[in-house]
């Protein structure tokens, strides 16, 4: 490896060497603020890197990592959504008994996996990546294991990843036999060659799409959504959410705007289709639930829905809209679960409906966050979620993606009623609900006022990271 190989990985460089020094310090003595704290030192020497590296790209390392603006912008929001998660999850694990050091070992593989996904440039580290994402997360999500609920979404949540991991690759197998190249920037040129048949290139593609539809919980790939997050812990389903799925969504950014997909139609359509179900699907059965992190799942399908609605449309209005949006998802997802998380206590998650009837009457600073976040994800003016859908309509009306501009619109307002459901209970007689619940730990509020002041600053002023993400080429 070289002296600029060397600086370029310096972020998952120091991401891997902080897991070997929790595992250490786990094995000399078992504390739990230690490993909280060791795991935020080493995600902001990380983040903290960033900078470092930026000096140094683009870079590839190896054919397997393209370290570039583009992967060191979504590693350094991965990363800080990892530490949103660190203390989230050190207030949410000190309520229940027992030893959860662990939990910070299988994050911060997760975190590398993630970094990994979003650097990839060859399907071995694709897969590697989405590896070293997804083992991780059994565990995670299946940690408080006591409780009958985790433990079934970690099977499930076992079974389903294996099967996505099975389409992935065997689509990567058709292409490879196709192209001949597992490199992405290869992959366009092959595709371009005069008389070029591309029949086995369009059922692989297909299979990749099926294992990303899997991993992003788009429709009719989603079944698995709600309960996973039901029953993982609040701050891992906050992890699940935001951090898996934005390193997925990157990937799939970079992958198909690499091998130019946009000018596949078959493709297209599929993506067309997908959309469609999604915003239609997540959006209506949302309107069925009583249970707040259902509902989030719900509504999460539907926000990766008009994600794909963006992804679509070509150029940089597409790169736009897709960055600031994914920003933004990550704000409000972290906010709303963190709200669930400070809430819980060690006899279970605050996910009830009925847990939040009159929250305003006893903690109104906690009920106002929510409702904040809350009107974020219905993309209400004034938040970073309305700044965020306005760019989505703007890409998909730049290239006249019509019948799918209307259907976000129409979903999008069918959305506010579940949203405002929520809101409805936080404002309600307080009657009966005298009990304030659990204290909220220190962490979880600085976590919970950095999410709030960063979701109301890109509302209001969104131009620093638009001019940021105008400058980050997928490929």
């Amino acid at each position: 490896m070289t002296g600029l190989d060397f600086i370029a990985l310096l972020p998952l460089l120091i991401l891997a060497a902080a897991t070997v020094i929790v595992m250490l310090a786990i094995a000399i003595h078992r504390c739990h603020a230690l490993s909280a704290a060791l795991t935020f030192v080493g995600l902001g020497a990380s983040f903290g890197s960033l900078w470092i590296s930026a000096c140094r790209v683009p870079c590839k390392v190896t054919p397997l990592l393209l370290i570039d603006r583009y992967s060191l912008f979504y590693m350094g929001l991965i990363t800080v959504a990892s530490l949103v998660v660190v203390l989230l999850s050190y207030g949410y694990f000190e309520k229940l008994d027992g030893d959860h050091d662990e939990l910070y070992i299988l994050m911060l593989v997760a975190t590398l996996g993630s970094a990994v996904l979003v650097s990839s440039n060859h399907f071995i580290s694709f897969f590697l990546g989405l590896e070293l994402l997804s083992v991780p997360l059994y565990g995670m999500i299946a940690y408080t294991r006591r409780r009958p609920l985790p433990l079934e979404a970690g099977v499930k949540y076992l079974v389903l990843a294996a099967v996505s991991a099975t389409f992935m690759l065997f689509g990567m197998a058709l292409v490879y036999g196709a192209l001949g190249t597992m490199r992405f920037d290869q992959m366009a040129t092959q595709l371009v060659l005069p008389g070029f048949d591309p029949w086995l290139v369009i059922p692989g593609l297909t299979l990749i799409i099926t294992g990303f539809g899997f991993k992003l919980a788009l429709a009719p790939f989603h079944i698995w959504t709600p309960d996973i997050y039901q029953g993982a812990p609040a701050p891992v389903a906050a992890y699940v959410a935001t951090i898996s799925k934005g390193a997925m969504f990157a990937l799939l950014l970079r992958y198909f705007y690499q091998i130019e997909a946009q000018g596949q139609a078959p493709v297209m359509t599929v993506f067309a289709v997908i959309a469609i179900v999604s915003m239609c699907a997540g959006n209506i059965l949302a309107l069925l639930q009583d249970n707040v992190k259902r509902i989030l799942a719900y509504s999460s399908i539907a926000h990766l829905g008009y994600l794909v609605v963006a992804f679509q449309a070509s150029g940089q209005l597409a790169i736009i809209a897709v960055g600031f949006y994914l920003v933004a998802y990550f704000i409000t997802m972290l906010g709303a679960f963190g709200i669930v998380a400070v809430l819980s206590g060690s006899a279970g998650d605050a996910d009830s409906l009925s847990d939040y009837r009159g929250l305003f009457w006893r903690r109104p600073v906690v009920a106002s966050v929510f409702t904040l976040m809350l009107f974020s994800l219905a993309g209400i003016p004034v938040t970073a979620g309305f700044i965020g859908k306005f760019y989505i309509v703007a890409a998909g009306a730049s290239v006249a993606m019509w019948s799918q501009i209307i259907v976000l619109v129409v979903t999008s307002a069918i959305g506010l009623f579940y949203y405002l459901r929520i809101v409805v209970a936080i404002f309600s007689d307080s009657a009966g609900s005298a009990d304030a619940g659990p204290a909220i730990a220190l962490p979880g509020s600085v976590a919970l006022g950095f999410l709030t002041a960063a979701l109301v600053f890109l509302g209001v002023y969104p131009q620093p990271l638009l001019g940021l993400i105008r400058s980050l080429p997928p490929g």
